[in-house]
């Protein structure tokens, strides 16, 4: 088994991203994304999908990105920007890995529909903690 499977097969233990249907569907150093296809469950009462269904997105994407290297990373700080709604489609967070701090990591993550309109930008900050990642 590879390193990225091993990671994808780690944050499959994510229950919270997979009970809302947010998938990894690739991680390689300092990268990875994600997807969902919207559902009406990830919609608000606008008929949009609701911001916190494009956060957990970004952030699964992020902690990918940032545990690529074999250390767990949590969040410790990230702002998001909406530029743009949708309401159907697959919904993809693309996390690439700015600064490759030793505790610190910071990476931006896009978020774009099935026409890749971006919908978002997710910008963190991670902490490395002394745990490795079972790779």
């Amino acid at each position: 088994m590879t390193d990225a499977t091993r990671l994808i097969a780690f944050f499959q233990g994510d229950a919270f991203a997979r009970s809302n249907g947010v998938q990894l569907v690739e991680v390689r150093e300092g990268y990875a994304r994600t997807q969902v296809h919207i559902e009406p469950r990830h919609l608000n009462a606008g008929g949009f999908v609701q911001g916190s269904v494009l956060f957990l997105l970004a952030d699964l994407a992020f902690a990918a990105a940032t545990c690529s290297h074999g250390t767990l990373t949590v969040t410790v700080s990230s702002t998001i920007t909406f530029t743009r709604s949708v309401s159907q489609g697959t919904v993809t967070a693309e996390a690439r890995e700015i600064v490759d701090h030793r505790r610190l990591p910071y990476c931006e993550v896009r978020i774009t529909d099935d026409s890749q309109h971006l919908l978002a930008i997710f910008n963190a900050t991670g902490y490395r903690k002394d745990i490795e990642i079972p790779l």
